[in-house]
């Protein structure tokens, strides 16, 4: 470990932050490390806001009032014990807002007004916020942190129609919860299938049809074009000139990368606002490393760079990048097999690697029509994605096909299937 290292900041106190700190520690860093947090909250599981926290499981109906979802069990990453442990200088309800690499400052937006915090070393871990549709009426709201779960879940109790605009994860989660407490929804979806970005359109055509199979009406191929009420949203207008009447929205429109505050500082920066990094994690500043949503790195399996924003790859990243941070000239390249699941309608849906864009899609075991599979997807002769729906076990047992360059015609012998097929 470089001698030189007396302070480490980590800019943002999520689950990329979190592992970066947690690593840092077990890797023998003891100087000051401190962790900047724009929420006033520690570090929390996001997955469960848009499941276990929509539909109640867990939660204690003794709670209530504001701040009720702090204390719901599906949320906890580590006792408060734990996270004491690793004597972390807490900065929770602050916001980085510039970075200085010549005083090796990052300036922090306070109760107090902007200070300077020195560092030796810094990993940029602040994630994203989530895109919000452009009308300020009440009853149309996003969900991403703790207090729009709130918000969305008290929402459920007196809404009649709910309408998820998009059909990505956090849409199709939103979706799938509300119909598992009966409400009636309609999903609307820009693009011809559900995560056209994520899995090949064969797949997205199983996923429309799990969701019309649970009573949603999907709308496909269709935009938002407005909406409309007096104070608060009553109806939702689509690009096919049809009108959905409602009193609650929720948009999961994708997110926005919060890496304003990195501008003019000298950290290379992507068209869409991603920290351009090297396959160490290592950003273009010194000492300088970003993780998460925001960090976009080439991929020597996936044939460039790549970004991903799945809770496994924060997790992993934060830790990879705390090591090569510490570790001088024994940095070690940063090559995980990408990894989400998301949980719709009791079943598990599990991706391996990548889905899209995929030209040969195979399914090596079960069906479409059972929903219940495992599916190979592949570019270029070669396999780049597993995908399973309520199949774990068989899906979790090729990854080992997707650590090392896997021939197409490789991945169907080791899954049984004959490469004619």
């Amino acid at each position: 470990m470089s001698d030189t290292l007396e302070r480490i900041v980590i800019a943002g106190a999520g689950m990329a932050g979190l592992h970066a700190a947690e690593a840092l520690r077990e890797r023998g860093f003891e100087g000051r490390l401190t962790l900047v947090g724009e929420e006033a909250h520690r570090p929390y599981s996001r997955p469960p806001l848009s499941k276990e926290v929509l539909t109640g499981v867990g939660m204690d109906p003794a709670i209530g009032g504001p701040g009720w979802l702090v204390g719901h069990r599906a949320l906890s990453l580590r006792e408060d014990s734990v996270l004491d442990e690793l004597d972390l200088d807490w900065r929770l309800g602050e916001r980085a807002v510039g970075l200085d690499p010549v005083a090796r400052e990052v300036r922090v937006d306070g109760p107090e007004g902007t200070t300077p915090l020195r560092y030796d070393g810094l990993i940029v871990a602040t994630g994203a916020r989530a895109g919000r549709l452009p009308t300020d009426l009440a009853g149309v709201h996003v969900l991403r942190t703790l207090e729009d779960a709130e918000t969305v879940r008290s929402a459920f109790d007196s809404a009649g129609h709910l309408v998820v605009v998009g059909a990505g994860f956090v849409g199709a989660e939103v979706t799938a919860s509300a119909r598992a407490i009966g409400m009636e929804v309609t999903l609307v979806e820009a693009a011809p299938t559900p995560l056209t970005r994520v899995v090949a359109p064969v797949i997205g055509d199983v996923l429309t049809q799990m969701h019309r199979d649970n009573g949603v009406d999907v709308r496909l191929g269709v935009a938002v074009t407005g909406v409309e009420g007096a104070g608060r949203v009553e109806r939702v207008h689509l690009s096919d000139g049809s009108t959905v009447e409602s009193s609650l929205v929720v948009a999961g429109i994708g997110v926005h990368l919060n890496t304003e505050w990195l501008r003019g500082s000298g950290v290379e920066l992507s068209r869409e606002g991603a920290v351009l990094c090297d396959r160490y994690s290592k950003t273009s500043l010194p000492n300088v490393y970003a993780v998460g949503d925001l960090a976009n790195w080439p991929h020597p399996r996936y044939g460039g760079r790549i970004r991903l924003e799945h809770w496994t790859n924060a997790s992993e990243q934060g830790a990879a990048a705390a090591h090569n941070l510490l570790a001088g000239s024994g940095k070690t390249p940063f090559t995980p097999v990408p990894y989400f699941w998301s949980d719709q309608y009791k079943k598990k849906i599990q991706l391996l690697g990548q889905g899209a864009p995929a030209d040969r899609v195979t399914f090596v075991h079960g069906s479409p029509k059972d929903r219940k599979f495992v599916a190979f997807l592949g570019r270029g002769g070669m396999l780049t994605g597993v995908l399973g729906l309520r199949s774990t076990p068989r899906t979790m047992r090729y990854r080992s096909l997707l650590e090392k360059p896997t021939t197409w015609d490789e991945a169907l012998v080791a899954a049984g299937v004959s490469p004619a097929v």
